[in-house]
């Protein structure tokens, strides 16, 4: 037995000790997605990693995607998947298998993973938590509003059902599905979900773990992602065409959820193994973090 690596073991959790400290008893919000859900491997890898931070007294919260699930059964059964302006048209056909992809497939595997790892864990259903409402998807160009069926806006959060799960020292696991006025079930992007469930939890922390390491300044260049991002830096790296396309969403409700009192931001790629645990607990972090301009690093 190599007594230098034990060592070098031992100094790792020393570096921890601090973070472990500060963010004792807080609650984090990861939102696990993109082809990072993928591999079985890092699904395993990352529901381990979560049954971890809930062992140390962080109180953690997933909210999931399941896009490539979700069309694989779509495509089984011959549904075509169609997309308008980047979202899924979702017919009354699709919102059902959406639904029970989400619950009874990606969700339930999460929340098996988690006990496998001794965590204790709960599904719980975005239709609880996420109140919408029907939006339409908006032409970049024209500005034209088009039908894209059961897709929603969230236009509220209820979230007594994860802080029962957090009082009871459950993992909760959310699907991301809201629930309209009309009785409908609604799709909602998975992004959009975590940042409003972060909100209205008044999580520390919220970290999005996708397939790409954060956020470049080359995208054709790994080795030049960003550490840190203020929100008063956001339109100029907008204008330089570094942030453009779908992470335009994406980073407009970061900063919704950092003007909500979120501390800290985190985009990380869940393909490293322990991103998340390196993000949070060591001094250098792996990824892209964004805060507000007046945050103390």
């Amino acid at each position: 037995m190599n007594m230098q690596n034990i060592i070098n073991k031992a100094e790792v959790l020393v570096e921890a000790l601090p973070f472990i400290q500060k963010f004792r008893n807080s609650v984090m919000v990861v939102k696990f997605g993109g082809s990072a859900m993928e591999d079985p491997e890092t699904v395993r890898r990352t529901m381990c990693d979560i049954v971890m931070l809930e062992a140390i007294g962080i109180r953690p919260v997933v909210v999931h995607g399941g896009g490539k699930a979700i069309s694989a059964e779509l495509k089984r059964q011959d549904i075509p998947v169609k997309f308008v302006n980047g979202l899924r048209f979702t017919c009354d056909r699709t919102i059902k298998i959406v639904d029970d992809v989400l619950h009874n497939s990606v969700n339930k595997n999460l929340v098996e993973l988690g006990k496998a790892a001794g965590g204790n864990v709960c599904g719980i259903s975005g239709k609880q938590v996420l109140k919408a409402k029907k939006t339409l998807s908006y032409d970049p160009a024209t500005g034209k509003g088009e039908d894209v069926g059961f897709v929603g806006e969230v236009t509220g959060v209820n979230p007594t059902p994860i802080l029962e799960a957090i009082e009871r020292n459950l993992i909760p696991i959310v699907t991301p599905l809201g629930s309209g006025l009309d009785g409908n079930i609604y799709n909602i992007n998975a992004d959009t979900a975590a940042c409003k469930i972060a909100s209205a939890l008044h999580a520390r922390k919220l970290v999005f773990m996708s397939d790409v390491p954060g956020i470049l300044a080359d995208c054709n260049d790994e080795s030049s992602l960003i550490g840190t991002i203020r929100t008063d830096e956001i339109e100029g790296l907008i204008q330089q065409g570094i942030l453009s396309g779908g992470m335009l969403p994406k980073i407009a409700g970061c900063v919704a959820a950092l003007d909500a009192g979120i501390n800290k931001v985190h985009m990380i790629d869940g393909r490293l193994t322990h991103s998340l645990l390196l993000e949070i607990f060591t001094t250098s972090g792996v990824g892209t973090q964004i805060v507000r301009p007046d945050s103390v690093m």
